[in-house]
């Protein structure tokens, strides 16, 4: 099977021994959960508050899928993890801003007891090549 890295500058570096996504067969593009840390900076954005943390987030993923040459719209699959499910309401908003509601990919969502970081949201996902 082959597989390919995606890195860039446009999402925070990986923090530990993974990439911020792989390629896989040239078909579908695995990208590791993003926290709301600013690319930039490596600076958490929006401390507790869910709605900036999850539209960072949000923007995290679609600037690694962007380099691996797709968009959100070829998102298949995401998970979110929330450190509180009672920020389900708010960060669902943000979601679906970004996904129109008939073509949305599939999605599971938990409650964890603690993020990288304390963040509030992490979301991975799993996207096809078009």
């Amino acid at each position: 099977m082959s597989r390919k890295i995606i890195r860039t500058t446009n999402a925070p570096a990986p923090v530990g021994p993974y990439n911020q996504a792989i390629a896989a067969r040239g078909e579908l593009i695995f990208v590791a959960g993003q926290i709301p840390l600013d690319p930039k900076t490596g600076e958490i954005i929006g401390e507790n508050d869910i709605t900036k943390q999850t539209e960072q987030a949000m923007a995290n993923l679609a600037a690694i899928l962007e380099e691996a040459g797709v968009q959100m719209q070829d998102i298949v699959k995401t998970t979110v993890f929330l450190s509180d499910m009672n920020n389900f309401a708010a960060m669902n908003q943000v979601y679906a801003r970004y996904f129109d509601e008939t073509s949305a990919p599939a999605r599971a969502c938990v409650e964890v007891s603690r993020l990288p970081k304390d963040v509030l949201v992490e979301i991975e996902c799993i996207a096809i090549v078009p």
